[in-house]
């Protein structure tokens, strides 16, 4: 039986909320192992003269737990 942790990364990018979430998953992979899979929570963006300047999201990472 596996046992698989979940850690929740908030994010940012100015480019997409897909980069967003990769990044996410490039940040948390510098220090977790065995990454399964990245579920977004939510998503938000900064908005500044009536653009958006950043995208934001709420990450749930799950990965596996080794013995």
């Amino acid at each position: 039986m596996a046992i698989v942790k979940v850690i929740e990364i908030l994010s940012q990018s100015e480019k997409s909320w897909e980069d967003a979430a990769a990044e996410a998953v490039r940040e948390a992979g510098k220090t977790v192992e065995n990454i399964q899979s990245v579920y977004v929570k939510n998503f938000q963006a900064v908005v500044e003269n009536n653009e958006i300047t950043e995208y934001r999201v709420d990450a749930k990472i799950s990965f596996v737990v080794e013995k």
